[in-house]
């Protein structure tokens, strides 16, 4: 099985700059049964940082199995969201935008 920083490699490998135009923003990845990493959206790039965000915009918690999941496309992430695998606190809209900066 691989690790979740395997997983957040791969939505940096997935990222689409071009939705990324203009914005300034960081998701940070609070997994449950592994680390905590964040993911900083700057002006059409992107950039993965293992550890906490001094202040991210919005924070998603979730178990790795959820997390790969969502990144393989197996799992949407809003149906996880309804369930309960996915937790999200900060601004919730924002989390919304992952699917256009990270397409399946």
């Amino acid at each position: 099985m691989s690790s979740a920083a395997e997983f957040i490699e791969q939505m940096k490998s997935k990222f689409n700059p071009a939705a990324a135009e203009g914005l300034d923003l960081v998701f940070q990845f609070n997994i449950e049964d592994a680390d905590t990493y964040h993911l900083i959206v700057k002006d059409g790039s992107c950039e993965v940082v293992a550890g906490e965000a001094a202040d991210p915009n919005v924070t998603l918690i979730m178990n790795s199995e959820t997390l790969q999941g969502i990144v393989s496309g197996d799992l949407d992430g809003m149906m996880a969201f309804m369930s309960g695998q996915l937790r999200v606190e900060g601004d919730m809209m924002l989390a919304t935008k992952l699917g256009e900066l990270f397409p399946a």
